[in-house]
């Protein structure tokens, strides 16, 4: 590369810059490599082969908190994920798919809608996801503080000692696209429910 009078320019870092966008990736990965060391575990249930997608129109919530750790499934595999917890969510217009590949028959998809009218209402909500997308907005929102010391979620809402994590006071979240390998919730209501199973892939997003 040459500057404006001909010279030869070489590549500069901003390694402050450098640094702010690093040190999440490097906390990410070294909490997803002490839990699995010590075998944490967020589901409580072995998951199965399949992740499901969800979307909603928008999720809000109050008592929030995220973390890392990781799930297993009936063989033995562990599974990193990003738990988000929520003690109340409310979500509008909700739609879970999952898409089952079957001998002879093929794609089998399985659509559920709920919340169109009234919304979806949930309490100590739990989901272990691998992808999360929308447009978020938080309150008081804690960013980077140790897993093992979060109290703004679900009481059980709590990762391993020095593990990175965050919490807010509330989340609000609007064309919420996410996929998962388990939810779990206290309780879960569904107002509204539609269940539908159909041939080929028919996905919420």
């Amino acid at each position: 590369m040459k500057d404006a009078d001909g010279r030869h320019v070489t590549g500069r870092i901003s390694w402050r810059r450098f640094a702010v966008l690093a040190v999440p990736a490097i906390a990410g990965t070294a909490a997803l490599g002490i839990a699995l060391a010590n075998g944490a575990l967020a589901a409580s249930f072995a998951v199965s082969g399949q992740q499901f997608k969800v979307s909603a129109d928008s999720l809000t919530g109050d008592g929030f908190a995220q973390y890392g750790s990781v799930d297993a499934n009936a063989r033995g595999d562990l599974l990193p994920v990003a738990v988000t917890a929520i003690k109340s969510a409310e979500l509008h217009s909700l739609c879970q798919s999952v898409v089952t590949h079957l001998p002879v028959l093929g794609d089998i998809s399985l659509n559920l809608t709920a919340g169109k009218g009234e919304p979806v209402k949930a309490t100590n909500l739990f989901v272990d996801a691998t992808q999360l997308a929308g447009n978020a907005s938080f309150h008081h929102i804690e960013i980077g503080r140790d897993a093992s010391t979060l109290t703004k979620g679900p009481d059980d809402a709590q990762g391993l000692q020095d593990l990175f994590a965050q919490q807010a006071d509330d989340v609000s979240i609007s064309r919420l696209r996410q996929t998962a390998w388990a939810t779990n919730a206290g309780t879960f209501r569904l107002t509204g429910l539609s269940m539908k199973i159909s041939k080929g892939t028919k996905e919420c997003f």
